[in-house]
């Protein structure tokens, strides 16, 4: 059976939109998603980096993501035909590491805690492919990288693009992508 390494943030949890939202909430800005095309919201917003940065360190924020749209119905369908994993880069942010497990458990409960893959480099993870919205991973990577799309990498090309979780579904259910 081949395996499908997944990517949490951008990928099956909204933590762009989610810190955007928080941010614009608690420093009465206006910034849009439409901003964040090909940029982080540290390159938007650079003179808030610390304040941005500080959201990262909170267990409730990584707690309080939202699912990416039918991600947890799609990759339920991907089990049926490939082992599933999970591989987020949470060595950056030390503090998610609880938060990140509690939501995968809440969010995602067909992952077995042996499918968790909490790693920094995932070139170390040994699968088929990697779905990542971050392209230092992918590149990272041994296997086949398929880049999600995040407002940061819009204008990134080199690897197979997937915009949604249907796109996921059509590209390795509907055609056997092998």
């Amino acid at each position: 059976m081949k395996r499908i390494a997944i990517d949490m943030d951008e990928v099956i949890a909204n933590t762009a939109i989610s810190l955007l939202n928080l941010f614009n909430q608690q420093y009465d800005q206006d910034v849009t998603k439409e901003e964040l095309e090909g940029k982080s919201l540290i390159q938007v917003r650079p003179h808030y980096r610390k304040e941005i940065e500080s959201f990262y360190t909170s267990e409730a924020f990584f707690r309080s993501l939202d699912v990416v749209s039918d991600s947890q119905t799609v990759i339920v369908e991907l089990q049926e035909q490939y082992e599933i994993f999970i591989a987020t880069a949470a060595m950056e942010v030390p503090a998610s590491f609880k938060a990140k497990y509690e939501w995968l458990k809440e969010h995602f409960p067909s992952i077995q805690d042996s499918h968790i893959v909490f790693c920094g480099d995932k070139s170390i993870v040994n699968a088929d492919y990697l779905i990542d919205d971050n392209l230092n991973q992918l590149h990272l990577f041994r296997g086949e990288g398929i880049l999600y799309s995040a407002p940061h990498n819009r204008f990134a090309t080199g690897f197979t693009r997937v915009d949604n979780w249907l796109d996921v579904r059509e590209l390795f259910v509907n055609k056997g992508f092998i």
